[in-house]
């Protein structure tokens, strides 16, 4: 496949920064219904809508080919979506040529315990699992659908396989707070490294989301009233800020949003399973790929339809939640483009 002779100069946004970061929502759907991401009777995409997998890996390789080395596939829940293992295996080709540092997905865990294998063997070497609760009774509360169990099965089976885990939870107000010392203590307990996230006012989920929000700054001081936390450099690739926790040496992230955002060093843009390239996740602004992607076998119009959004890649997003602001400041839910 030709890709033209422009198409290795890398994407540099109008504000300097270099795109290196693709994440790319494989499906909207998901077997769970989480409380703070989307509305319990949740109206899906038409499947005659979503791309086809061929022409996901044909739109990440072009990605690719212009300087991107991370590539996340989330969904919704990606392991939903029908032979995604096929997807993952042709990717694949790109880390063993050299041209992707790395492929990985964000999961749910449900679907993770027969995939975990075929995920390691095709070269991804860490994944990240969102789980909110070690309490059953709560996760089928938070998820609607859920079940803890076929969770910790999946984990186990990734951590059997050779997969690195790394823990998501979105930190909710009244919810799971006073819970986030224990998950901590059991994901390093396991050798994970576990990430806190601010709930993001996207989509409606049937609610309010000031009574759901918490600051991660408040979070945190209560947490260094039991622990010692020690700010140290590392980093994944997205938009984590860590810490080392002197009591269980493992590492907690912190990804804030609303109470910090990380505007000034994102070098990331989102893809969804319908071919539109969102540049923000906290914007509306977005370009169809779809269109270029079809109307010919070459990736010439692809290519420059890409370089034109890069360009309009916004320096941040307006994201806000208060009482004159509980509605949500993006009409689509998170699982359009997958966080």
């Amino acid at each position: 496949m030709s890709f033209g002779p422009n198409m290795t100069d890398g994407m540099i946004d109008p504000f300097g920064r270099a795109i290196t970061y693709l994440r790319v929502s494989v499906t909207d759907r998901c077997d769970f219904r989480c409380t703070y991401c989307m509305a319990e009777d949740m109206s899906f995409l038409p499947r005659k809508d979503l791309l086809s997998l061929e022409e996901l890996d044909r739109l990440c390789s072009v990605f690719i080919d212009k300087g991107v080395r991370k590539l996340r596939l989330t969904g919704g829940e990606p392991l939903v979506r029908k032979n995604l293992m096929h997807l993952v295996e042709q990717l694949s080709r790109h880390l063993r040529s050299g041209a992707l540092d790395e492929l990985t997905l964000t999961t749910n865990g449900s679907q993770l315990a027969r995939h975990a294998a075929a995920l390691a063997a095709n070269g991804v070497r860490r994944i990240n699992v969102s789980l909110d609760t070690l309490d059953a009774g709560k996760f089928r509360a938070i998820t609607r659908w859920g079940d803890l169990g076929r969770v910790l099965e999946g984990i186990d089976a990734a951590q059997a396989a050779g997969l690195a885990v790394k823990l998501n939870a979105v930190a909710l107000k009244g919810f799971n707070d006073a819970e986030i010392p224990d998950l901590m203590r059991w994901a390093h307990g396991r050798g994970m490294d576990l990430t806190v996230i601010e709930t993001m006012p996207m989509g409606d989920i049937d609610g309010d989301r000031t009574d759901q929000y918490m600051p991660l700054s408040l979070l945190r001081a209560e947490l260094e009233r039991r622990f010692t936390l020690t700010d140290i450099p590392f980093r994944t690739g997205g938009p984590a800020r860590y810490v080392e926790v002197k009591e269980t040496g493992g590492r907690l992230g912190f990804i804030t949003p609303m109470t910090h955002n990380f505007c000034e060093s994102c070098n990331r843009v989102r893809l969804t399973c319908t071919g539109t390239l969102y540049m923000c996740l906290g914007q509306e602004d977005a370009a169809d790929l779809r269109a270029p992607l079809r109307a010919s076998e070459g990736n010439e119009l692809l290519s420059r339809a890409i370089d034109e959004a890069i360009g309009r890649k916004p320096k941040g997003h307006d994201f806000v939640i208060d009482r004159r602001n509980n509605r949500p400041s993006v009409a689509r839910h998170m699982s359009v483009t997958g966080g």
